[in-house]
């Protein structure tokens, strides 16, 4: 039976497990990303911001090993339990298990006090009883046999991603994949070119991270370590955060002086004023997308930047774009997808998919590739990216685009050839590469 709401007087909680609680619950009640709740969580302390953020991530990166410890300790099916109560326990099982610094009794008291400060009083017994329990067995590990179902459980990935995935890309792939999913994902960003670079890196060395060249995209960098010096140098629109695989589409669309460019799926516009920073202030950017206010964050970062030769404009990618034929000299289609070559910068991802995703997503992407190609000028380039591993949203709209579009060839694409996996198309993985999930395929219009 689930318990009884009922109002209670708060508990003296830390300002951080506070947070993450009432981040957790925007995300499973409300269905909103991690990544801008807990860009929301500025007013923190910097330990506690780190901590919050550290938990939001953890819980949500091991959710389903979790729930199973739930169901485990209490033997009630998590269904019958109330969102607040599940959140309170999850979170009070993560530190238990994966963060060996937290005492117990901090672990324990604070997740009964959030649940009692929550108005579920009645649950609070219940909350500090499973928790006592984890803290009795605490080297619990459930016995499955079945290897993909263990895989699932020991990486906390839906059942049915991890059977999908070993079907296609085999076990020993799915499993590293997986895994690494789980881990945080490096920091990397690019200098804008109106900073100076050599006084970026040596301001950002100053602040004692260490700064490496990436492996992955030219003139991309990873900073290892606490590095608040970078968020600052962001701000200041001197530095872009940004995944390298993200960089490297870029690069690939290689627009010149004068170019004019249309990216159509613009938002939240890392590609999109990284392209105007490589094509240089002669050219045009034209940044499209289907919302006003995700258009506003391009203009931000636009005039953080200084960059004005980019322009915004709303559109719908999958109905008749509103520009002439043959327009522009590059296009690039950064399709919407199922993200799933982000999982560790997007946990909570994992389990809002389903596969009717993999049927409409597809769909939709090839509709806008066909869109955008007949804008493209003869000798003109056309680049098709997702951040996603999925065969459907990558090489299956491109095999179905070429049969349809036989005025397209394939453009070679100029980066590390272990990317590549045919003469236009380049595959990253985090587990390999270190970067997000990412697929890349460029053409030229004959």
């Amino acid at each position: 039976m689930t318990p009884r709401r009922r109002t209670s007087v708060p508990q003296k909680i830390s300002p951080a497990r506070r947070a993450a609680f009432d981040l957790l619950r925007r995300i499973e009640e409300h269905g909103a990303y991690s990544s801008a709740v807990l860009a929301g969580s500025e007013d923190l302390q910097p330990n506690d911001r780190a901590l919050a953020h550290e938990l939001v991530m953890g819980v949500l990166r091991r959710r389903l090993g979790l729930d199973h410890l739930i169901e485990h300790y209490s033997g009630r099916e998590l269904g019958r339990l109330d969102i607040p109560v599940c959140i309170a326990l999850r979170l009070g099982l993560y530190q238990l298990r994966y963060m060996s610094r937290i005492p117990e009794s901090a672990a324990v008291n604070e997740s009964v006090s959030l649940i009692r400060s929550a108005g579920f009083s009645s649950a609070a017994a219940f909350v500090n009883a499973v928790l006592r329990g984890a803290t009795r067995e605490p080297d619990y590990e459930a016995d499955i046999s079945d290897s993909a179902q263990r895989l699932s459980l020991e990486t906390s990935h839906p059942l049915w991603l991890i059977q999908r995935w070993i079907e296609t890309w085999g076990w020993e792939e799915t499993s590293a994949f997986a895994r690494v999913n789980n881990e945080v994902a490096p920091t990397a960003f690019r200098i804008v070119n109106n900073a100076n670079s050599e006084q970026v890196l040596e301001e950002l060395r100053s602040d004692g991270a260490e700064i490496v060249p990436s492996e992955v995209t030219p003139n991309g960098w990873r900073s290892k370590g606490k590095n608040p010096t970078l968020y600052d140098l962001a701000r200041k629109g001197k530095v872009y955060i940004q995944d390298e695989a993200s960089q490297l589409v870029a690069h690939v669309l290689d627009a010149g002086a004068g170019d004019r460019v249309l990216d159509v799926c613009a938002a939240p516009g890392g590609k999109t004023t990284h392209i105007s920073d490589l094509a240089g202030p002669s050219s045009i950017v034209i940044a499209g997308d289907l919302h006003r206010h995700r258009l506003q964050t391009i203009k931000t970062t636009a005039r953080a930047q200084k960059t004005r030769n980019i322009h915004c404009v709303v559109l719908d990618g999958t109905s008749e774009l509103p520009f002439a034929k043959e327009t522009f000299d590059r296009v690039l289609v950064d399709a919407p997808c199922t993200g799933t070559g982000t999982l560790r910068r997007n946990p909570e991802i994992r389990y809002r998919l389903s596969a009717a995703d993999l049927e409409d997503l597809p769909r939709r992407q090839f509709g806008i590739l066909m869109n955008a190609a007949g804008l493209v000028r003869l000798g003109g380039r056309l680049v098709y990216s997702t951040c996603s591993v999925e065969p459907e949203e990558n090489e299956g709209v491109i095999e179905k685009f070429v049969s349809q579009h036989p005025d397209y060839r394939p453009a070679s694409l100029e980066i590390n050839p272990t990317f590549l996996t045919g003469t236009n198309t380049a595959r990253l993985w985090p587990h390999r590469e270190g970067a997000d999930g990412f697929f890349i395929a460029a053409f030229e219009r004959r």
